[in-house]
């Protein structure tokens, strides 16, 4: 019986696994938006949600602690500045899951793992680049 075992292995060993989750997170701070298979979503989003509960507290320990996950301090220092503030007033559900269907290669489910307050953030930049659309075309 599967009773209390929430890892999630993917077929790989336990350090492969922390790099791919880790990695997985960098693109995901860095971009905001990544597509995947459905498993390896399910599995980064726990670890997402950690990271910004840990950024969230924005002292050094946290950076730390961060960093020593990450490897990035770029992606770290994003971390800190623009996401988790993003997210503050949250009190925990920091990601969204959406299944896209089958690849076409081999059938894998895939799925678009992003940051929900991204959402709120994307539509105010659309909103800031429609106007000087507008513009470019008057002229």
């Amino acid at each position: 019986m599967r009773h209390r075992r929430n890892t999630t292995k993917l077929k790989r060993s336990a350090s492969h696994r922390r790099s791919l989750l880790a990695n997985l997170a960098c693109s995901l701070i860095e971009h905001g938006k990544i597509k995947t298979t459905l498993g390896k979503a399910k599995a980064l989003r726990p670890v997402a949600e950690k990271l910004i509960t840990l950024a969230k507290r924005d002292d050094l320990h946290s950076r730390r602690l961060a960093i020593a996950f990450l490897h990035q301090k770029e992606t770290v220092k994003k971390l800190f500045a623009e996401v988790a503030p993003a997210s503050k007033d949250r009190q925990g559900g920091y990601c969204r899951i959406t299944k896209l269907g089958p690849r076409t290669s081999d059938a894998a489910p895939m799925a678009i793992i992003e940051w929900v307050d991204r959402s709120v953030e994307a539509e105010a930049e659309a909103a800031a680049e429609e106007p000087a659309v507008a513009t470019a075309a008057a002229e």
